[in-house]
């Protein structure tokens, strides 16, 4: 037997063994899929590894994937890698797994590469214990420091003033928009956390939001998808995934050194801001080995606090401009009523808003179109469960297909178009049940009433100030880059002073 074992080892050359293991991997694949339930969810077929990753491609695969609902339904499967996974399309649906099942759906799924970038701390991507109890203190403390208050108001309005500083020093002339926005917006966030607003010419801020661009963009690139497949192979390969690993860690050193800074000036009765409530809450767990309040959870969730505070948002005002440039009528009726309402002089607050129903439209319009997170931060199924009589097994990621929601023409009378009449019913403004660009749930976008706020201040005040144009000569473009969200391509734009 012996001798017999290794004459077939010889006569097995390479080529042979690599056929014989792709043969395996292929008919592995195909069982595996015979034995899912009847009743799991139908989608198209997958490949070894892969799974349909490549069949969505990586330009748009949010539209890529809606030729699917048409053939499977509102209800679909896919893999990717190896995750099982399950798209939910249409408003009833969504709602039945994110609200009235949503403590099945309340988990995140974490990928290979963002388990080495966060492991289980944060607050997008953690779960159990360590995020019901970092969510609770973040928002205890976040309304502390003018959440929902009129102090909250002063803080973006005093931000607005340095952006429109900013544009006006452009005197008219073609700009790109896109670090100043994102030093705006996020300088909000960063008086919040950090207690103190950078200048738009800080260099070391200039490089964190460079940073922050380069994480956003990377993570979702075709490198960091090879890296969730292959995690143990791609670990030791170079490529712009060590890149994402690389800046990641200079984040993190960056909000080190503030930490640092706040721990030597700290004073436990004078709470500055949310790094100080932090210390101070991580002083009450200090004899608890197990508790989540510690100093790599305080990185991680300042970050998250950073990021999805500043990309969303700047993103989202980036499209806003663009929109107007593009439909100067629409802009021009924005400019009439804050004439009327605001005037030159008046600052734009959320307490005006109420009296503005056709900007307050555009900016919901804007949100619509936009559609920064297509298919919503994902879910995880905790337990096995029924979804419309699908089976989904416990580990199964969810997405929840806003894109189609957003456009879907049983909800919207011209989905396709950029039309604020959407969200007005006689003049007044109507909101609406199938917009959720913050989602629904125990897992909504914990930032929601901050990012509201900043919209409308930072757009009103920015269109009472200025006339937003295309270049001479140039004409603009409605092409978006993916990553992590949907934003504009890189543009140029002339903001140009109001008489």
């Amino acid at each position: 037997m012996g001798s017999l074992v290794a004459a077939f080892w010889r006569a097995l050359n390479p080529s042979t063994f690599l056929l014989g293991a792709v043969v395996f991997l292929v008919l592995a694949n195909f069982f595996k899929r015979r034995r899912l339930p009847k009743n799991y969810p139908a989608g198209p077929r997958s490949v070894p590894f892969f799974g349909n990753s490549f069949l969505l491609g990586f330009k748009q695969p949010h539209l890529s994937l809606q030729k699917y609902v048409k053939k499977y339904g509102n209800v679909f499967s896919m893999k990717f890698g190896n995750l099982p996974t399950v798209v939910v399309t249409g408003l009833p649906l969504i709602k039945e797994a994110l609200v009235h099942q949503g403590h099945k759906f309340v988990e995140r799924p974490v990928s290979p590469i963002r388990e080495r970038m966060v492991k289980k701390n944060g607050l997008i991507m953690s779960n159990g214990q360590i995020w019901k109890e970092q969510r609770r203190f973040t928002l205890t403390t976040l309304r502390n420091f003018g959440l929902g208050k009129k102090s909250l108001d002063e803080r973006i309005q005093e931000e607005v003033y340095h952006l429109a500083l900013a544009m006006e020093e452009e005197n008219g002339q073609p700009f790109n928009p896109h670090f100043k926005i994102n030093n705006a917006i996020s300088n909000v966030i960063c008086s919040i956390t950090f207690g103190e607003r950078f200048e738009y010419q800080d260099d070391q801020f200039q490089e964190m939001l460079k940073l922050t661009d380069e994480v956003v963009r990377l993570q979702a690139s075709v490198w960091s998808q090879l890296y969730n497949i292959f995690p143990r192979i791609m670990h030791f390969v170079p490529g712009p995934h060590q890149a994402l690993l690389s800046k990641w860690e200079k984040l993190k050193l960056f909000v080190s050194h503030v930490i640092e800074k706040h721990k030597r000036e700290w004073n436990p009765d004078e709470t500055r801001d949310f790094i100080d409530a932090y210390l101070k809450e991580m002083e009450k767990h200090v004899s608890n080995a197990t508790s989540s309040f510690h100093e790599e959870n305080l990185i991680i969730i300042t970050l998250d606090l950073f990021l999805a505070g500043m990309e969303t948002t700047a993103t989202t005002l980036r499209w806003a401009l663009l929109y107007m440039a593009f439909y100067p009528e629409i802009q021009e009726k924005v400019h009439a009523e804050i004439d009327r309402v605001l005037g030159q002089s008046q600052q734009a607050s959320m307490a005006s808003r109420e009296l503005m129903p056709y900007t307050n439209a555009v900016v919901h319009e804007v949100q619509r179109m936009g559609n920064v997170v297509p298919l919503n931060v994902p879910r995880k199924v905790t337990v096995d469960t029924t979804l419309a009589g699908h089976y989904l097994p416990k580990g199964t990621m969810l997405f929840t297909n806003l894109t189609a929601l957003h456009r879907d023409p049983a909800e919207w009378t011209t989905p396709d178009t950029f039309n604020p009449e959407h969200f007005l019913e006689n003049g007044q403004f109507k909101k609406r049940e199938a917009f959720l660009p913050f989602s629904i749930g125990k897992r909504a976008c914990l930032g929601e009433q901050l990012a509201k706020s900043e919209l409308f201040i930072f757009f009103a005040t920015l269109l009472q100030k200025f006339t937003f144009k295309p270049p001479d000569n140039e004409k603009l473009s409605l092409e978006f880059r993916t990553s992590l969200t949907i934003s504009p391509v890189d543009y140029h734009i002339c903001a140009v002073p109001r008489a």
